[in-house]
């Protein structure tokens, strides 16, 4: 299998379009790790992502007669720019099949390489099924984002660069991994060549299609519910079948890494590199950190950083969990006494820390909850603020971890329910486009009084969303059925402590 994949991968043809990015160090990153870090620039790549290698070996390698029919693919993202801007150099006509609710920045750019678009779903599952339903009537060729061997071996040619341009002692090259193209492909060539390499897979805690496959010893379906939106470019639920074969053999290992995590890293490579990686992007670095934070060790390591298509609105959702990512901020609930004094008394118990956060409401209450954000010097260091806080006497909450809190509550510190109306909060992720809001109240057929709401852009294809409705537990069940109606994803929060602190 490898000597096969080694002779595509030497054989690709991706330097038509594609550019043999650099390999460069993060000296801040490689002085915090205590070894030398390496990062594989893919985001410089003309479509700002390593997507463009695999698409263009793909169809490069089309006949005539397949190349006058065109191509057709499914997505919302750096593949769909892949595909475009390979169809514009080959002559190839493309047809891009994207959710409703993808952000228009992302619809211009592949609209500007020339492809036609067909917005169709709000899901990647959504638009790849109307895709093929278009490749059999139209008689198209579909490229795959991932499950191709031509496809892989185009990705592959990472890993030959990356030996090439590293002739010395290497312990481990990170990965990120959606459908597992790039990982196949790395692992081929690096393993054939350099058996003593680790290749290790990074994905998204809540799209570990890969890290699940690995533990069943097969390929599974994650649920849709439970898939991460946050690293869209990696939100995939199951791994290819191709890629499966090849890295069930040959990664390594596989390390997953939450949204904080992912902020951080991205926080990293801006600090050293000052570029800004999408969270997909970002995924080796911040599986990098992990790694060493659970004790591997390593001299010299690479971590592809696979793409920078990330929209300008992000970035202050980002730039707001980079820290906690980092593990240099506590997030806390606390109750004080409402009286004269008592913020005075609250910060010195929290000694020389800079506070980075603080919200409060007068509400009359012989108690008062404040949302407080301490910065700490280690996670152990929070832990310490914590325990010493409650030895003072302090009840505290620690929401370092909490969602609901970080994602909501921290912009509505404040506002209780008029008479402590009985209440059912739910959190929700909406597609991005216009209608969803109509969707969902219409769907909800006035029978319930919305007694909360809160949105805010994050500059993604989903829209986070907290509702409270005026209803009793006996309600949860009607309450639920007209939820699942609708159609989107949610999650009750009625019980969640950040709610019951400050807004309840």
């Amino acid at each position: 299998m490898l000597e096969r994949y080694v002779k595509k991968i030497l054989s690709a043809r991706v330097y038509d379009v594609a550019m043999v990015t650099p390999l460069v160090t993060l000296p801040g990153l490689s002085a915090r790790l205590g070894g030398k870090v390496l990062g594989k620039r893919e985001d410089l790549q003309p479509v700002f992502s390593f997507k463009l290698r695999g698409s263009y070996n793909k169809m490069a390698g089309l006949d005539a007669a397949a190349r006058a029919r065109g191509v057709i693919t499914a997505s919302a993202g750096n593949h769909a720019q892949g595909v475009a801007l390979a169809a514009r150099e080959l002559g190839i006509r493309a047809h891009i099949v994207m959710g409703r609710n993808t952000p228009s920045i992302k619809v211009t750019a592949v609209r500007n390489y020339g492809a036609h678009i067909i917005l169709h779903g709000d899901t990647y599952n959504d638009a790849a099924d109307h895709a093929r339903e278009l490749q059999a009537k139209q008689g198209f060729t579909y490229v795959h984002p991932y499950d191709d061997p031509d496809v892989i071996a185009g990705q592959g040619t990472v890993g030959k660069e990356i030996l090439d341009q590293h002739n010395g002692p290497l312990d481990a090259i990170f990965v990120p991994v959606g459908g597992g193209g790039l990982v196949a492909g790395i692992a081929a060539y690096v393993k054939y060549l350099r058996p003593d390499v680790k290749v290790i897979g990074v994905e998204a805690e809540g799209s570990a299609c890969l890290k699940a496959a690995m533990s069943a010893g097969r390929r599974v379906q994650l649920p849709y519910e439970t898939l991460d939106l946050f690293a869209d470019g990696v939100s995939v639920a199951q791994v290819g079948a191709e890629t499966f074969k090849v890295a069930r053999r040959y990664v390594d290992e596989v390390i997953t890494v939450n949204t904080d995590e992912l902020c951080a890293a991205i926080k990293d490579i801006y600090d050293d590199l000052r570029s800004i990686a999408e969270p997909a992007g970002a995924l080796g670095i911040a599986g990098m950190k992990k790694y060493r934070q659970a004790g591997g060790r390593f001299d010299q390591a690479v971590a592809v950083i696979s793409g920078a298509n990330v929209n300008f609105d992000r970035l202050r959702h980002i730039s707001e969990r980079a820290e906690v990512g980092e593990q240099r901020e506590k997030i806390l609930g606390v109750t004080i006494p409402e009286q004269p004094g008592s913020f005075r008394k609250f910060c010195r118990a929290l000694g020389k820390r800079s506070v980075t956060e603080f919200n409060y409401r007068y509400a009359g209450d012989a108690a008062a909850h404040i949302y407080v954000g301490v910065q700490v010097a280690t996670p152990s260091d929070g832990d310490d603020l914590v325990v010493e806080l409650r030895r003072q006497g302090y009840p505290v909450q620690d929401m370092t971890d909490n969602e609901t809190a970080k994602l909501h509550v921290r912009h509505m510190v404040g506002g209780h329910a008029i008479g402590h109306k009985p209440e059912l909060l739910y959190r929700f992720e909406f597609p991005e486009r216009p209608g969803a809001l109509g969707r969902f109240l219409g769907g909800l057929e006035g029978r319930w009084n919305i007694t909360l709401f809160h949105y805010r852009n994050h500059g993604a294809a989903w829209g986070r969303v907290l509702a409270g409705f005026e209803g009793q537990p006996k309600d949860r069940r009607q309450l639920s059925r007209q939820l699942e109606a609708i159609g989107y994803r949610y999650w009750e929060e009625t019980d969640n402590p950040a709610y019951e602190m400050f807004l309840r």
